[in-house]
């Protein structure tokens, strides 16, 4: 069986491995991740920020240059002043990012011509600019008066949705001609045309040697700052137009971005390696995790390499290897997730205790549709396991497997909580002499911790069916309890039973008869008081087996019974019984309390005070020993004759309690309205409280809330013992569940209450 599971397992993840490789593909072609590349590269460029070579110097046409030379542009006289003044003082080139490509004024243009003739060392450009997607269209050329004495370089870069620039170009062919990149010409590293590198934007702009345009103009400069060195003069103001956004540092002249490029170029030639390595590397990594079992070593493996590639490329950047890492990041996290959504369900799916397939994978069993499906209830197993030490309840589900597993070797055992497990048989098989031999079996007591222990067991048969495994589940765990109320070893659900129309529609006439007939009785599960651990009172609850049709579910009668105005009988009955019941006990000298489920519905019926009044006086109750427990309260909140008739109820003594609180309309509003001397917390929260954050802050601030105003607490669906250790740090008053007490019988009620006190032990 491990095995097949096993190899099943393997194919899951080898297809999990495929589409996670398929999707972490798509996402690096269709370039999905470039925002976050760029984010991500940004931010570990402030890992290895270093400074300029000081080999380019910047003559920044700033704001300080507009305001004392005038508005832009400049009449060309004074870019003419600009080339002597850097041709005087010994500068090696000087660059411009600046058009020279319309005609001004006749003197000034030849003033300026003159000036590029004099130095013989100007760069000017030839503009093909291009945006995301676009292709490079011509923008201008130098007037021919000006190409004449000049060398032609381009500035025209590739830009992205945020103007920045992360692809620089050695050339562009214009006009059929390769034209170098300013960077290649001021770091003399060239490439072929449409050949691009990355600028190494960990480069401090700061460091970049700078001047002032007017301060070239006025002479106020060393010349020895740029003597020997290559000058570059572009804008650096909005004033100008012009801007780019530098990553890292934010928006600024776009003669930054070629300074940054030739900076980069003289480090050395950079390698753009793509996003494809990382990916591998990710796949890889998935793959070695997909080989563990302990999902421990999975996620720390893909944790690491999860690390590893959002940092580890900072040092090859630092040697102007970029890698793309998003797409390879996206395959861990994709398969991440589905490790964890496995990990999760097969969680979901196991007994934390036995380690066997719990009552979910039971459920989930599609190959077992067929088959037939048997359950062995154990209904004492909370009371056993309560008297246990804490580390022997897995002891104790080993002993029952064994006996259970007797006379096969194949089975698959399913444990639920509480004392159920399960298991498939074929349907074809006879099973039956098999089940009595099992009930033989756990006739002579299991050892555990050195104890000898008696369990209690029925079981319950359901053939295989078109219905859900979860009702299939349902039906066999009825017949174990019918099974065992009826004292038998076992006994066969046919669920056919309740697909009779007829018996739907005649299910309320037969409840009137059935009550009248003694088919319906009354279980009374256990309340613990959890500060003197001893039983205070039980709740009262309706049963109906039916001669023919055996048990029949409480929530399907009580139900149907509310929704057709059918609950007065009913809850009269159930009334009778409790108060008798509760009246025979206190009589005894012992301290009992019965709580007895009430419709909203049944606060319409004035004659309602007066019957209960007369129960209680009959039998000799003390009405404080009633507990009303409402349901529906928040249809009854806004009802003014609901509101009154508990009054009425509470001034005859009788105790009024909120039910399933915590679902529906939990708000002080009603809280404050109805007089309840009692909040019940709904199990749904009870149950989740050691495992679901959320659920015990809502059970914490709830017994806070209520003992604020004066309320008691009790908490229902309380089934473990961790959960009921938590309740009474939590102040607590009473708790309900399997782990107290099943639905019992009134003659095991009181069994339970003469050992109890014959004992004069504490309870749980």
């Amino acid at each position: 069986m491990r095995g097949r599971q096993e190899s099943k397992t393997d194919r899951t993840s080898f297809k999990a491995l495929l589409w996670t490789a398929l999707a972490a593909l798509i996402f690096g072609l269709t370039g999905a991740g470039d925002i976050a590349e760029d984010l991500l590269r940004t931010t570990r460029n402030s890992l290895h920020w270093h400074k300029a070579s000081g080999d380019i110097v910047l003559v920044k046409i700033d704001d300080e240059s507009l305001h004392k030379v005038g508005r832009w542009p400049w009449p060309r006289r004074y870019q003419a002043q600009l080339v002597d003044r850097l041709t005087e003082a010994g500068s090696k080139r000087i660059v411009y990012d600046v058009t020279f490509s319309g005609p001004t004024t006749a003197e000034d243009d030849a003033l300026f011509a003159d000036a590029l003739e004099r130095s013989g060392r100007v760069v000017l450009p030839i503009l093909a600019r291009s945006g995301p997607g676009a292709g490079l269209v011509q923008d201008s050329v130098p007037l021919p008066q000006f190409a004449r004495h000049v060398q032609l370089g381009t500035p025209s870069v590739r830009y992205n949705y945020q103007n920045a620039v992360w692809q620089i170009p050695y050339a562009i062919e214009i006009q059929g001609k390769p034209v170098p990149h300013y960077t290649a010409l001021l770091s003399g590293v060239h490439g072929n045309a449409g050949d691009f590198f990355m600028p190494d934007y960990a480069l401090d702009p700061k460091s970049i040697p700078t001047l002032s345009a007017a301060q070239v103009l006025a002479g106020k400069f060393s010349p020895a700052m740029v003597r020997g060195k290559d000058v570059i003069i572009g804008t650096t103001t909005d004033a100008a137009g012009d801007q780019y956004f530098i990553p890292g540092t934010g928006k600024t002249g776009g003669v930054y971005v070629h300074v940054i490029g030739a900076e980069t170029l003289k480090a050395g030639r950079p390698i753009s390696a793509g996003w494809v390595p990382a990916l591998l590397v990710a796949l890889l990594v998935a793959g070695l995790a997909q080989a563990r079992r302990n999902p421990f070593h999975q996620f720390l493996l893909l944790g690491a390499t999860f690390g590893f590639l959002l940092l580890g490329p900072a040092a090859l950047e630092a040697h102007l290897v970029f890698v793309d890492i998003v797409p390879g990041l996206f395959a861990i996290l994709v398969f991440a997730a589905v490790l964890g959504r496995r990990y999760l369900r097969q969680r979901g799916e196991v007994n934390a205790v036995s380690g066997l397939p719990n009552l979910n994978a039971l459920q989930a069993n599609r190959a077992a549709t067929d088959q037939a499906l048997i359950v062995a209830r154990i209904w004492n197993y909370p009371e056993v396991v309560a008297t246990l030490p804490s580390d022997s309840e897995r002891q104790l589900v080993e002993q029952i497997i064994g006996r259970l597993s007797v006379g096969t070797s194949d089975r698959t055992f399913y444990h639920g909580d509480s004392g159920i497990f399960a298991w498939f048989e074929e349907g074809r098989k006879p099973f039956g002499h098999h089940i009595d031999a099992l009930y033989a079996l756990f006739r002579n007591p299991v050892r555990v911790s050195g104890l000898s222990i008696d369990l209690a067991i029925s079981f319950g048969v359901e053939i295989g069916s078109g219905r859900s495994l979860a009702n299939r589940l349902a039906s066999a765990l009825v017949a174990a309890e019918e099974a065992a109320h009826d004292g038998l070893k076992w006994k066969y659900h046919d669920p056919d039973t309740f697909e009779n129309a007829s018996w739907k529609l005649s299910m309320l006439s037969q409840l009137d008869t059935a009550i009248d007939n003694d088919e319906v009785w009354i279980a009374f599960q256990p309340k613990l008081d959890l500060k003197s651990r001893r039983i205070i009172g039980a709740e009262v609850l309706a049963r109906w087996t039916h001669p023919e049709k055996g048990p029949i579910a409480a929530s399907e009668f009580v139900a149907a019974a509310e929704q057709h105005d059918r609950i007065g009988k009913l809850t009269d009955f159930v009334l009778e019984k409790a108060v008798s019941a509760a009246a025979a006990i206190n009589k005894r000298g012992r301290d009992f309390d019965v709580a007895v489920n009430l419709s909203a519905r049944l606060l319409n019926d004035k004659q309602f005070i007066i019957r209960a009044a007369a129960v209680l006086a009959r039998h000799g109750l003390e009405p404080r020993r009633l507990t009303l427990e409402l349901t529906e309260t928040a249809e009854l909140a806004a009802r003014g004759e609901a509101l009154e008739m508990l009054g009425r109820l509470r001034e005859l003594g009788v105790q009024i309690s909120i039910d399933d609180y915590g679902t529906g309309l939990s708000t002080l509003d009603y809280l404050k309205k109805i007089p309840a001397t009692e909040i019940k917390i709904d199990q749904s929260f009870v149950k989740g409280l050691c495992d679901n954050r959320s659920d015990r802050l809502m059970v914490h601030s709830t017994i806070g809330l209520a003992h604020s105003l004066g309320r008691k607490v009790v908490a229902e669906g309380v089934e473990h013992r961790e959960i009921l250790d938590a309740l009474v740090d939590m102040g607590c008053d009473v708790a309900q569940g399997f782990i107290i007490g099943r639905p019992m019988s009134l003659e095991s009620l009181n069994k339970r209450l003469s050992s109890d006190r014959g004992r004069g032990r504490r309870v749980a």
